[in-house]
């Protein structure tokens, strides 16, 4: 690995910068900001003060060998003081660029390249929604200690130089509130559930004939493997239904929606696609019963797909008071760990895709009695809560957002050729939710039971869970509020645009920026949860095959789950389950969707060109692992690149629907050889696709897969900056594998955690704990990150403080 640049050159490629890339968020959207480079950037770095007051109470931050923050205090609130204290002084303009994202007030900080971004918070009022969600933990534990993180925030922010991001871009940070954490939470949540798929669907079901829909969308894939699999992995099953949904008299069906279609087309949903999750985006986690394995204790892996970016999403902590001691990854930005371990317990978890957001289509008219306009509802005209938001631009021209609300939510507007185009939303994390208290709980949690409580309080996001303790019990669990609609009092599915103005398919009991009762949604006993599994796996798939209600519009195609279980059936038909295999399960790179079309390949030999001979050659002796090492992996991956591109590229344009529409991976790989978007000749296609694999093979000189698929994991000021950007280097794994990595999206294992209460636990993350370039440790798990190693998760601090937190009265 490249040594860092010397703390001289990076502020001499500073000084010839000119302009400079900025980030925006965890999601890596990277923003061109003209910024004049001054002297604070030198006055903005600096050594952290080595001691602090605070009121309340001693602290003691220790680094260890990996610049973990080791955080001892005599109660929770002193070391939450810490923590904050700890997390500004390593990431400071890291949290100020995700609270400026979620609050829409980027544009302050690197100009106009921020507006698109603040007008589309501004017009979903995530400030709005933060507001009400601090207003749900207003009087509650979790305030009070969320309140002392924010202390030690703007301890540090008082004493410590702000770092080299504000340097750069010429401004002070402002003081860290409440507020600002709940909004790291609005953000967040609106990246795993923020979809917009029910309007692909409204604008596809115009494009295409039923027959068609169903082979390119089923409503259920046939992979298998869903994570709950009754009567496989043992356990009490709870939530899950004998009889399948569509099949129930309440399962019957409505498009929902009025007779008038649907003021959505392309051009609108391609807009709103920019703001929403990808679809690359996934995660791992399994949770492994004593009963099967060999120490005779359980272990739990989880490493959740996010963007990979410098510094990592995720800082790792380790936070020890008179009651409890808890370790693993925090958001920046918060004060718990997410993902982690503590005194009795382990937990982890994924992303559940479940459908948490309508839309609404409404009659409107120019208001007679006033400015603007009115819409219909339940037969009465009523006006648009209105509200007009200015948006401050650093280098330019402030400007201001007109927010709109009906009844279910908010209501988005766009320009399209001329006419205006809207659509409501009503999302659940509109409302005041109690995530930030769910996950404090979890860390104070002594158990099983006391772990589902707190998991009770986990609004949003929706979210797979597995959790094991010491006291032998494991669990999976699924979280978060999920809407049950009906239209006509019928139980229906979502995923539609509904008929807003004759209030179809309404939520009941939930308050738009307000407190809701959440009496219409499915309830906690209600959701899949499976109690004492002997294992149980969860990969973003569908979470049953037969749930009591309906759950989700969005899951992953199946390819990782179905080789996780895999490989754990076949561990526990053989024996017990060991640390080793969940070790290597979790850096497993067999290809499930290789394994499947290569055979096809093969046996379209004979209309192959003789060019692509030798390459076939490659993947008649490969064993399906996308390795960095492996010549067949690099053929497999644009080949597969190419196929896609020529079985739905030509259709989709015909139907003026853009790539965002394309099926998902499961229907591609199993579409029947002779189906019309093959013209009728799948071997045809293949043979096309590999001819063009091989030109951009040999076109770009690429030998492995490693030639290729290399780490680009970059500073929001790398652009201009590359020494802020972390090292390239050839790693494994697709977005499809286990070992989840996209070298074109820059997503992959954002935090890799492994809980084994038989021995030590490890963790890892893609770079380094600490965000200043001229750390030793800014990168320094990057390297153990691409091999899949991993660092100890106790690992042993200095004998000695490198901060000491003073009372008040110290």
């Amino acid at each position: 690995m490249p040594p860092r640049p010397t703390r001289r050159a990076v502020l001499a490629a500073l000084a010839g910068a000119g302009p400079v890339a900025a980030a925006a968020s965890p999601v890596g959207q990277f923003l061109d900001v003209a910024a004049p480079l001054s002297g604070s950037v030198w006055q903005s770095v600096g050594t952290t003060p080595e001691t602090v007051q605070s009121q309340y109470g001693e602290a003691t931050i220790t680094y260890d060998d990996y610049h973990v923050p080791h955080v001892e205090a005599d109660s929770e609130t002193g070391a939450s003081f810490a923590v904050g204290y700890a997390q500004a002084a390593d990431r400071l303009g890291e949290m100020d660029l995700v609270r400026r994202r979620a609050g829409g007030t980027l544009a302050a900080a690197v100009g106009e390249q921020g507006l698109e971004n603040d007008r589309f918070a501004a017009k979903m009022d995530f400030r709005g929604a933060a507001e009400a969600s601090v207003d749900a933990i207003s009087g509650t534990e979790t305030e009070t200690v969320v309140q002392a993180y924010a202390d030690g925030v703007n301890a540090y922010i008082d004493s410590g130089p702000a770092g080299m991001e504000f340097g750069i871009l010429g401004y002070e940070p402002d003081d860290w509130t409440i507020l600002d954490t709940a909004l790291v939470g609005v953000q967040l949540s609106w990246f795993l559930t923020g979809s917009f798929d029910a309007l692909r669907r409204s604008v596809r079901e115009r494009a295409f004939d039923d027959e068609t829909l169903q082979t390119l969308y089923p409503d259920q894939l046939d992979h298998g493997v869903p994570v709950v699999r009754p009567g496989e992995t043992g356990g009490e099953l709870r939530g899950v239904s004998t009889v399948s949904f569509a099949d129930s008299e309440r399962g019957a069906e409505t498009a929902g929606g009025s007779d008038r279609p649907p003021r959505v087309d392309p051009e609108l949903v391609d807009w709103l696609a920019d703001f929403e999750e990808p679809r690359i985006v996934g995660s791992n986690s399994w949770v492994v019963s004593g009963d099967v394995t060999e120490s005779g204790e359980p272990i739990v892996c989880n490493d959740p797909h996010l963007a990979l970016q410098a510094p990592p999403i995720w800082y790792q902590q380790h936070v020890s008071t008179g009651e409890q001691t808890v370790r693993g990854g925090a958001l920046v930005g918060t004060p718990f760990v997410v993902i982690g371990e503590n005194d009795h317990g382990a937990w982890g978890l994924t992303n559940v895709g479940a459908d948490v957001i309508d839309f609404y289509d409404y009659e409107t008219r120019e208001s007679p009695s006033s400015d603007g306009q009115q819409y219909r509802y339940r037969g009465e005209w009523r006006d648009f809560e209105r509200e007009v938001r200015p948006i401050q631009v650093a280098g330019g021209d402030d400007e201001e957002v007109t927010v709109r609300k009906t009844v279910h939510g908010v209501y988005l507007d766009r320009e399209v050729n001329g006419e205006s185009r809207a659509i409501g939303v009503a999302w659940t994390g509109m409302s005041g939710t109690r995530e930030i208290e769910a996950i404090h709980e979890w860390g104070k949690s002594t158990g099983m039971e006391a772990f589902r409580e707190a998991t009770e309080k986990m609004d949003v996001p929706t979210q797979n869970l597995v959790y094991a303790d010491r006291d032998g019990n494991t669990l999976y669990q699924m979280s978060g509020k999920i809407p049950i609609r009906r239209v006509d009092g019928e139980v229906v599915r979502g995923g539609h645009v509904f008929d807003g103005s004759a209030g179809e398919a309404e939520w009941d009991g939930f308050t738009p920026f307000g407190e809701s009762s959440w009496d219409g949604f499915i309830s906690y006993d209600e959701k899949p949860a499976v109690i004492n599994p002997d294992y149980i796996a969860t990969a973003n798939q569908r979470t049953a095959d037969n749930p009591t209600y309906p759950i989700g519009q969005r899951y992953d195609s199946g390819f990782r789950g179905t080789r996780i279980y895999e490989r754990l059936d076949a561990a526990a038909n053989e024996g017990d389950i060991t640390r080793e295999l969940a070790r290597s399960l979790q850096t497993d790179v067999l290809s499930v969707r290789a394994r499947t079309l290569v055979p096809a390949i093969l046996d379209a030999r004979e209309q192959m060109p003789s060019k692509v001979e030798e390459r076939l050659d490659e993947l008649a002796e490969w064993d399906y692992r996308m390795e960095r090492d492996s010549a067949a992996a690099l053929v497999f991956k644009h080949f597969y690149d190419a196929f896609e591109r020529l079985t739905w590229a030509d259709d989709f344009e015909e139907a003026g629907l853009s790539d965002a529409f394309w099926p998902q991976e499961w229907v591609l790989v199993t579409l029947p050889s002779d189906s019309e978007f093959f013209d009728g000749d799948r071997a045809a296609v293949l043979a096309e696709a590999m001819s063009e694999a091989v030109d951009t093979i040999e076109s770009a000189g690429w030998e492995t897969y490693g030639d290729y698929n290399v780490t680009a994991i970059d500073h929001p000021f790398g652009e201009q900056v590359p020494g802020l950007n972390y090292a390239r280097m050839p790693t494994n794994g697709t977005p499809e594998t286990v070992w989840a990595f996209s070298t074109e999206g820059g997503y992959g294992a954002s935090y890799r955690l492994l809980a084994d209460f038989g021995g030590e636990s490890l963790d890892v993350i893609p770079g380094g704990n600490d965000g200043s370039v001229f750390s030793p440790n800014y990168e320094d798990q990057l390297d153990l990150w691409a091999r899949g190693e991993y660092r100890r998760l106790d690992d042993p601090p200095a004998a000695s403080p490198d901060v000491t937190v003073k009372g008040d009265d110290g």
